[in-house]
């Protein structure tokens, strides 16, 4: 049975690909969610980190995720996933990125390479060869569909104001309208609190988990930490909702407070 992994798989696509000129995640900081679904409090969780990472003699930012079923859906289901993907320091442009996830004996390994004097973007599938192929980079803002979520807390939309984006759904670019719906109260890994709440939806012919019915909502706290504290995906296989447990502000940040 294939929708634990299915569930969990929607949430952790998670690796930014290019956020204008500021990434979702910069140095030193970090998320963690803890992911149920339906009676299972305790399904699984969601680790996003970012560093500091030097590759002859160029700096970049290397955002990482981990995913992975726990408690009982592991036993049940066992998932693990994981993202690596490295930015320019000097323009936060992507340069390359690698994912793999494990379901028992069904694996996943694949990696994407950019060129942007070309415009292109080689997505490499290395076990099945078939399905690697060459990307058109789009133009103006695009990245994956979580980290564009996380991003979305700095983008300061009020109730009715949207933003059109590129997301990277494996090997091809979705087309999505992220509109913020309405503040309302909901609740949090610390309990209740008033929030955004936001709804991206694609623009043009559904696909992928769209065109299946599939639907997400993220929820940006209404307050001065803007901070995305809840997620949902809905497949046809269930409800997945993925909680905030954790929150550790960038270097910078934290050298600015220690300095005050």
């Amino acid at each position: 049975m294939q929708l634990p992994r299915l569930i969990l798989a929607g949430l952790i696509l998670a690796s930014t690909v290019r956020a204008e000129t500021t990434n979702a995640l910069r140095a030193g900081e970090s998320y963690s969610y803890r992911v149920s679904w339906g009676p299972f409090f305790d399904a699984g969780e969601i680790n996003l980190t970012a560093a500091t990472d030097t590759t002859n003699g160029l700096d970049r930012l290397r955002i990482t995720t981990r995913t992975s079923s726990r408690g009982i859906i592991r036993v049940l289901f066992p998932f693990d996933g994981a993202g690596d993907s490295f930015f320019d320091g000097r323009d936060g442009r992507l340069l390359e990125a690698h994912a793999t996830t494990q379901a028992r004996s069904d694996k996943t390994d694949a990696s994407i390479l950019f060129d942007y004097r070309t415009a292109k973007a080689v997505y490499t599938d290395h076990l099945k060869p078939k399905r690697s192929t060459t990307l058109a980079v789009p133009e103006g803002q695009f990245s994956d569909f979580i980290t564009t979520l996380i991003q979305a807390r700095q983008w300061n939309l009020s109730p009715g104001q949207s933003r059109e984006v590129h997301v990277l759904f494996d090997n091809e670019f979705y087309h999505l309208n992220i509109t913020a719906e309405r503040i309302e109260k909901i609740s949090t890994a610390d309990g209740k609190k008033s929030a955004l709440l936001l709804i991206p939806r694609m623009v043009g012919k559904p696909k992928g988990m769209f065109r299946k019915g599939g639907e997400v909502r993220v929820w940006i706290a209404d307050d001065t930490t803007r901070l995305p504290v809840r997620f949902e995906v809905k497949l046809q296989v269930g409800t997945a909702v993925a909680l905030l447990t954790a929150h550790t502000e960038p270097d910078s940040q934290r050298v600015t407070l220690a300095a005050q």
